[in-house]
């Protein structure tokens, strides 16, 4: 079984989406293959209006332990340098380049620190 999130993930769609029309809570593998394999209507529509500029799901990744988590990303998120747990120092992650320095962005997805090097 998998949750209605992972659903989402999988087709690649805002969970608001799946729950306006209803996938369920849970469901099973072969559902969403069927639901993959023979796409609704809405769902070919909304796969049909992508101009990839935009993702739905970016995979977030520490680089200090490696832990991972699926998330929207919002718009006022910049391309990081590094992403890091909230638990992890600054200190466990390289130091910025001579001449730059570094700025955090607190609550990105559930836990992390997205850090970025810019030059002074």
């Amino acid at each position: 079984m998998i949750t209605r999130r992972e659903a989402a993930q999988r087709l690649d769609i805002p969970i608001e989406m799946a729950q306006r029309h209803e996938l369920p809570a849970k469901m099973t593998e072969a559902a969403l293959a069927a639901l993959e394999a023979d796409p609704p209507p809405w769902l070919v529509q909304s796969r049909a209006n992508r101009t990839g500029k935009k993702a739905v799901w970016v995979h977030l990744t520490c680089d200090v332990c490696g832990f991972t988590e699926t998330a929207r990303p919002k718009k006022w998120w910049p391309t990081f340098t590094y992403l890091s747990c909230d638990s992890h120092r600054p200190s466990d992650l390289p130091d910025p380049f001579p001449g730059d320095h570094r700025e955090e962005y607190l609550g990105i997805g559930s836990r992390f620190v997205g850090l970025v090097d810019l030059p002074d």
